[in-house]
């Protein structure tokens, strides 16, 4: 993963919401909660918004897209002081699901990405699968979820993230915002 430059933001969490159905297991599929700010955050060339893919989209198998986090920098190594980021490739569901990859720890809720540069390290849980769209802008397709016992960039065990497109109704929901007038 490389170093992302520019001044650090520190906004604190006003509430949260955990979805109902998570049970504190990752592999459940449930792993996503919502963060109210307690302040907006000031736009910059280093902070801007990104958008939410439509509800049930499902990322193309091979697509380009990056995650960023704190995380360790390698398997054994320490957390990073700054913010990094890795590209990784979409690895569709048949072939994530496949028994010598996670089998059938992965569900349709999940999303799978790595194997083409680099991958999600303890520590960056919770941070974004960002996705390009068509006009330049950004799309959330994930938030790291889980990875390998065995290390970060392990063969055959891509990072797994919650799809958020499996969960646009539920946002939707809780936050009586209509997303498809939002982007």
């Amino acid at each position: 993963m490389s170093a992302l430059t520019g001044t650090v933001l520190i906004l604190p969490v006003k509430s949260y919401v955990l979805h109902e159905q998570y049970n504190g297991d990752p592999t459940d599929g449930y792993d996503i909660a919502l963060l109210e700010l307690s302040r907006s955050a000031e736009l910059t060339t280093w902070v801007q918004p990104a958008c939410l893919p439509p509800a049930g989209h499902i990322t193309p198998n091979g697509t380009e897209c990056y995650v960023t986090g704190w995380g360790a920098i390698s398997t054994s190594g320490p957390a990073s002081d700054t913010l990094l980021e890795g590209l990784v490739c979409v690895l569709d569901h048949e072939h994530c699901s496949k028994p010598d990859y996670w089998g059938s720890t992965v569900n349709k809720c999940h999303l799978c990405a790595g194997e083409c540069g680099s991958s999600a390290c303890k520590g960056d849980s919770g941070g974004p699968l960002n996705c390009p769209r068509v006009n330049c802008e950004w799309e959330v397709h994930g938030i790291v979820s889980f990875g390998s016992g065995y290390g970060c960039n392990y063969p055959k065990k891509p990072t797994v993230f919650t799809r958020v497109s499996c969960f646009i109704d539920w946002i939707e929901e809780k936050t009586g915002i209509d997303l498809k007038k939002w982007c």
